[in-house]
């Protein structure tokens, strides 16, 4: 019996990044800022902007996040640039 081998993501990691490259040429209606910090201190900064700006009122939402090594954690918040 074979064994199964995960197929390289290489591929899918250029088609990636060649995505994200595009989006940010794009012009969006949304704000973005993308952090790498400790969980605790990324906890404590995407509190900050859900204070700062309320889902309610700026769609305020954690786009996108992943585990680093070193427990720490990259994340992208994205909002409404005002709430009118």
């Amino acid at each position: 019996m074979a064994k199964f081998t995960p197929p390289p993501l290489d591929g899918l990691k250029r088609r990636i990044d060649r995505h994200r490259q595009e989006k940010a040429g794009r012009s969006s209606m949304f704000v973005r800022e993308t952090f790498c910090l400790s969980r605790d201190e990324a906890r404590q900064k995407a509190r900050e902007w859900f204070d700062e700006f309320p889902k309610a009122a700026y769609w305020t939402e954690v786009e996108s996040w992943r585990q680093l090594d070193g427990d720490r954690i990259e994340f992208t918040m994205r909002r409404l640039p005002s709430a009118d």
